[in-house]
């Protein structure tokens, strides 16, 4: 559950909590003060009966005898004998419709005449209290979880807006990888707590480029300042003299695995530093794979076959792309048993590259970490077969300087490799006899 979401519902119980307790109130209120005003209507009509009975009864007759004046009986009369008592339904008067007898609040008062106390019953209809308490009442029905339905409106739409600018800042930090240090997250112009946290995630996100492009740049200066002594070094060994051969032979194996490794790390340090594309241009990478796939490699008891899709072109770098396409032969040719299939496919715009071996594979629980620099899986760690730990690195990032991605694929027996680049333009095919030829329109 979101913290908008978390928000709304609690400042909705809230509301509702607080609702409810003033409805509550308001009711305990309204019905108190009504029944005060009726029973203080009860009692006026009281004091207005023994003003007209004293009006009407001459002395000595303010009573029954007993004291008391039953002024709400059908037919009352006065003390005195004197007439239909005022209010009475013996006077012939309608003092309204009939009021049923639940619905009439009767309060008795006494009061002091020549004769002694007289008891008078006064009456006052509880209909309005009730009107308004039910006018009240279907007021808040449907008002109270309609204010509800608005408190959660705006509180979502407030919170939603305070929490704009954490969104874009989650988005902008999502987005940034170890090529685009250089980005930062938007920093909002209010002065609060969610602007400070965009200024210390951009102060961290410094620190981390200082720190990133130091140790990219380390990288680069060692590895372009042993290419010098490592060709002056080669050069040497390979003029040694014939008795001196064998020994240089071997050591010769070592420079090349030196040159290669210092190369390696040297171009990974131009693709972490994010540099243009090297003579990019339009080419057809069918004849970019076929060139690098049908090289001479050091087993030749692994058969390489070919299975590509012409006339598929792509923007980007020719040397970069051999060099995708012949880190993934080597990788398979390295560990394959008897062949190597390659097969170049275009499915919609995009080019597919698939370097399927017939060896051991590769584990489930390894195909990311294969990605990882100078990782090299146990059946591969010899120092003969193994590489450098470089190649399948160096093949990914350049996949993905090129707009592609490059995976392991869940293959069996073996292991898949497979490479995704974006064409440059749409490609239809015209059937030709057995073979598809593709164009560019």
């Amino acid at each position: 559950m979101g913290v908008r979401l978390r928000t709304t519902l609690t400042a909705t119980a809230a509301v509702a909590a607080a609702l409810c307790l003033a409805s509550i109130a308001l009711f305990a209120a309204l019905d108190s003060s009504l029944t005060a005003s009726t029973k203080e209507l009860a009692a006026n009509d009281a004091k207005e009966q023994m003003r007209h009975l004293k009006a009407e009864s001459g002395p000595g007759d303010a009573g029954d005898g007993k004291g008391m004046v039953p002024l709400l009986g059908k037919g009352a009369v006065p003390p005195g004998g004197k007439g239909p008592m005022p209010g009475s339904a013996a006077t012939g008067k309608d003092d309204g419709p009939p009021v049923p007898d639940e619905a009439v609040l009767v309060v008795r008062q006494t009061f002091e005449t020549e004769d002694g106390p007289v008891t008078v019953l006064g009456k006052a209809s509880k209909a309005p209290a009730l009107a308004a308490m039910t006018t009240l009442r279907n007021l808040l029905i449907p008002g109270v979880p309609a204010l509800l339905a608005v408190v959660a409106l705006f509180t979502w739409l407030a919170v939603g807006r305070v929490l704009r600018p954490v969104s874009a800042i989650r988005a902008k930090v999502a987005d940034i990888t170890a090529h685009g240090l250089h980005e930062r997250v938007p920093e909002p112009d209010t002065r609060d707590e969610i602007a400070a946290l965009a200024r210390t995630v951009n102060a961290t996100l410094d620190r981390l480029q200082t720190s990133v492009d130091a140790q990219r740049q380390f990288v680069a200066d060692a590895a372009h300042e042993l290419r010098s002594p490592l060709a002056i070094l080669r050069t040497r060994l390979e003029l040694a003299r014939p008795a001196e051969k064998q020994l240089a032979t071997a050591a010769l194996d070592d420079v090349a695995r030196l040159q290669s490794l210092s190369a390696d790390l040297l171009l990974l340090a131009r693709l972490d530093a994010g540099e243009p594309l090297s003579r990019a241009e339009e080419l057809d990478l069918a004849q970019v794979v076929a060139e690098e796939a049908v090289r001479k490699r050091p087993r030749p008891d692994v058969h390489v076959y070919l299975d590509l899709t012409p006339d598929l072109l792509l923007n980007g770098s020719a040397d970069q792309l051999r060099r995708l396409v012949a880190n993934l032969v080597d990788n398979a040719v390295r560990h394959a048993s008897t062949s190597v299939h390659v097969t170049l496919t275009s499915p919609g715009d995009h080019a597919v590259l698939d370097v399927v071996d017939d060896g051991p594979g590769i584990p489930p629980e390894h195909h990311t970490i294969v990605f990882d620099r100078f990782t090299r899986l146990d059946h591969a760690r010899t120092r003969d077969t193994g590489g450098s730990g470089l190649g399948l690195p160096i093949a990914r990032d350049i996949a993905r300087a090129h707009g592609g991605t490059l995976q392991v694929v869940p293959h069996s027996p073996g292991a898949r490799l497979r490479a995704v680049f974006p064409l440059s333009g749409r490609s239809v095919a015209y059937p030709l006899g057995d073979l598809a030829v593709r164009a560019r329109v």
